[in-house]
Parts: C-alpha cells; sequence; structure tokens
C-alpha cells in the first residue's frame, strides 16, 4: 500500500471537492445557459474590466489554451467584447453580459454557500478560508518566482 503524506492527501481532497463542487455547480447552472468555468469567467471580467486577457488567464480555472476558445464562445454568445489595442486584448461585459451576471451571480452565490454551511460550522468556515487563504498566498508566491 502507498503511504501518502498529509499534505497529499489535502491536496488529494482539495482537488476531489473542486471537481465535485464544478460538477454541481454545472448542474446547478443549466438553468442558466452557462457552465462553471463560463460563469467564472464572466465574473472574473465583471469584477476588473477592462481586463486583459493575460491576466484574465491568470485569475481563471481555466487553461491558457482554453481561455481564448472560451472567450471566443463568450464573444459568440454576446457576452463580451474584445478589443485589440496593439498586442493587448482588452475584454469587458456587454450589456447581455452585465444581464447574464445580474440574473446568475446571487443563486451561485447562495448555491455555494448552501455547501459550505450544509456541513460546516461558522467557526469552522472561518478556520478553513484563513488557512485556504495561507496556502494561495504560498502557491501564488510560488508561482510568481
Amino acid at each position: 500500500m502507498k503511504k501518502h503524506t498529509i499534505g497529499s492527501l489535502i491536496w488529494l481532497r482539495i482537488t476531489r471537492f473542486t471537481q465535485q463542487s464544478n460538477l454541481l455547480s454545472n448542474d446547478f447552472l443549466k438553468q442558466f445557459a452557462v457552465t462553471a468555468a463560463q460563469f467564472d469567467v464572466l465574473n472574473q471580467i465583471s469584477t476588473y474590466q477592462p481586463v486583459t486577457q493575460g491576466l484574465l488567464a491568470e485569475k481563471v480555472t481555466v487553461s491558457e489554451g482554453g481561455i481564448s476558445r472560451m472567450l471566443t464562445r463568450l464573444e459568440k454568445d454576446g457576452y463580451i467584447h474584445r478589443r485589440q489595442d496593439w498586442k493587448t486584448k482588452w475584454i469587458t461585459l456587454t450589456a447581455a453580459g452585465e444581464e447574464k451576471m445580474e440574473e446568475v451571480f446571487e443563486h451561485q452565490l447562495a448555491f455555494q454557500t448552501t455547501l459550505v454551511n450544509e456541513c460546516l460550522t461558522e467557526e469552522e468556515q472561518k478556520t478553513l478560508y484563513n488557512l485556504m487563504t495561507k496556502l494561495q498566498k504560498n502557491t501564488e508566491k510560488k508561482a510568481r518566482s
């Protein structure tokens, strides 16, 4: 039998939770005709617009190769506008994209909150948030170096 470290087991749990949460979100978001990945991209654009395609690729859960295809789809659906400024592509939400975020955001927020509230106390949620923040900052620091 293989022996795992506690660190590797934590990583596996985080990975599995993320995968399962995305599957549940995809199922939930079907009623709004968007996927969890599309929601993530639209949410990041909404938060940081105008945003460059490069910065967007760093912030979302879509691979760099996937971001270009995703943006093409979102542009075709009328949710985003891309503007080329020499070598930089700037992305903003269209009016339809803003409407889609208004339609979906609160529902997705409530859905994800329910997943956490169903099994963790408020104190456990605060602890988990602080620990995940610490892990994220460490990985971001390593990614930059």
